[in-house]
């Protein structure tokens, strides 16, 4: 790997670090490497503070106008965060300069802010696709019209500008190698998986409510993330299936959680499911211990088909088993690790749901797999190794 120590500027636009884990653990690594690292984020998600340091590493924050749930909102949100970001990436640049730009999507229109340090300083890029903002894009806002061409031809951009590309799995890095026309050689898998989290926390069985099992999710609530279809199951086992021994605890903030919230109500659920928002780590490795089963309910479509959810993850760290609709991706990641919904039934999640609850067996089997499999195949340390690799491939470019 590269000895020589590089100034790098992260870039990541719909989380703030240090909660988004995958930015952060990445910024982590590079710091580690003898690199000087430095991230731009936006305000938001109680991350506030404009310019901090933190374990070393630099953060600027941005202001940004919030988290699009229709086209005018998803246009607002993206233009307020190139300003900020372009902002920032100034303020970097007279301070101390950098030579790596690191490109985080969604979305793939940061190769504005990268685009001018690339030509007039010769700035190497990185592209790290998160995520497939076409499909993403289709999926939250349906339609193929003008504003999608423009999405499509703003990730061909990105992919024209990067030096190498980095993604989170090999069927979004397969997609994006054919879209960019890149080299076996310019591209790169790093995969998510947590890191140090605190597995030796103690239960909380207090979060049960006083029932005998607990049901848990954590992740994002917007409009392609399926918490709906959680809800509506949650539904179906209290008021179909007359299953009163089973708590729900939905933790997670996002542009749907009030209308989430609605419907949680409106299907008189209110004492079966909790969804507290946004809730720190201490919280969330306290309920990962107590809770029975992770649920993984984003549905099954040409976006999510392509995504490794970090909630999959973390539940594997904490050996607990989950029901998930069958994506592609999420069925890679937990293996024999989970019981797969193979349509987008809230029934039929719920049914499962219920198999797993009353099967403890399989879920402690299913549990440990999970743990074996990300602490091995899985594990971040792999993952670093190839992120160092993508940053060798990069700066030795001419």
């Amino acid at each position: 790997m590269t000895s020589d120590k590089q100034r790098v500027l992260i870039i990541v636009e719909n989380l703030p670090v240090p909660l988004d884990r995958r930015v952060w653990q990445e910024a982590c690594a590079l710091r580690d490497a003898g690199h000087d690292v430095t991230v731009i984020c936006p305000q938001m998600r109680g991350y506030t503070q404009a310019e901090e340091v933190l374990d070393g590493i630099q953060i600027y924050r941005h202001w940004i106008s919030g988290e699009a749930k229709g086209i005018r909102g998803f246009l607002s949100e993206y233009a307020s965060a190139l300003l900020g970001e372009f902002w920032c990436a100034l303020k970097a640049w007279r301070r101390k300069g950098f030579d790596v730009i690191h490109l985080c999507n969604p979305p793939d229109l940061l190769f504005l802010v990268a685009l001018p340090f690339k030509l007039f300083a010769q700035v190497k890029v990185v592209f790290d696709v998160h995520d497939l903002w076409p499909e993403m894009f289709e999926a939250k806002f349906g339609g193929k019209g003008l504003l999608y061409r423009a999405v499509r031809f703003a990730e061909r951009c990105t992919l024209a500008l990067a030096d190498v590309v980095i993604a989170t799995n090999q069927s979004v890095l397969s997609t994006v190698k054919q879209r960019g026309r890149k080299s076996d050689d310019d591209v790169f898998v790093v995969r998510t998986a947590p890191h140090k989290l605190n597995t030796q926390v103690a239960a909380d069985l207090t979060l049960r409510k006083g029932r005998k099992h607990l049901v848990g999710y954590i992740g994002v609530m917007g409009n392609a993330d399926g918490v709906n279809y959680l809800i509506e199951a949650a539904s179906h086992i209290v008021h179909h299936r007359r299953r009163n021994d089973v708590q729900f605890l939905l933790m997670g903030s996002g542009p749907e959680h009030e209308e989430l919230t609605k419907l949680r109500d409106s299907l008189s659920l209110q004492g079966f499911v909790d969804m507290p928002g946004r809730v720190t780590n201490e919280f969330l490795f306290t309920a990962l211990k107590t809770m029975d089963l992770g649920v993984a309910c984003d549905p099954i479509n040409d976006y999510n088909d392509h995504c490794t959810m970090n909630k999959t993850l973390e539940y594997m760290a904490f050996s607990r088993a989950q029901v998930m609709f069958g994506t592609r991706e999420g069925r890679y990641s937990a293996g024999d690790a989970a019981r797969y919904v193979m349509e987008n039934s809230a029934e039929k999640l719920g049914d499962a749901i219920l198999e797993m609850i009353d099967n403890p067996d399989e879920r402690e089997r299913m549990g440990a797999l999970g743990y074996e499999r990300l602490t091995n195949e899985l594990s971040w340390e792999r993952s670093v190794e190839t992120l160092l690799a993508a940053y060798e491939r990069a700066t030795s470019r001419s």
